[in-house]
């Protein structure tokens, strides 16, 4: 994922979830997402290819994991 893609990614979880995020650099192809040490997204080999998870995915994978009163309402 490019920075500026993760950026949007980031920022689409801050106002969508209100969940702080944390972002660390990678190896070049690598793309992982984890809530609480549990990871619930891996980009897999396309990750090299730049072929990444849409920023929708991410956050829905992220909301997945959060606890009900924190998931939003739709």
């Amino acid at each position: 994922m490019t920075a500026i893609q993760a950026a949007r990614a980031a920022a689409n979880i801050r106002e969508e979830l209100g969940e702080t995020v944390e972002m660390e650099n990678g190896h070049y192809g690598e793309f992982k997402v984890f809530v609480d040490n549990d990871q619930v997204v891996e980009g897999g080999p396309l990750a090299f290819l730049g072929v990444l998870p849409s920023v929708s995915e991410v956050r829905d994978a992220v909301a997945a994991k959060l606890p009900d009163a924190k998931k939003p309402s739709a």
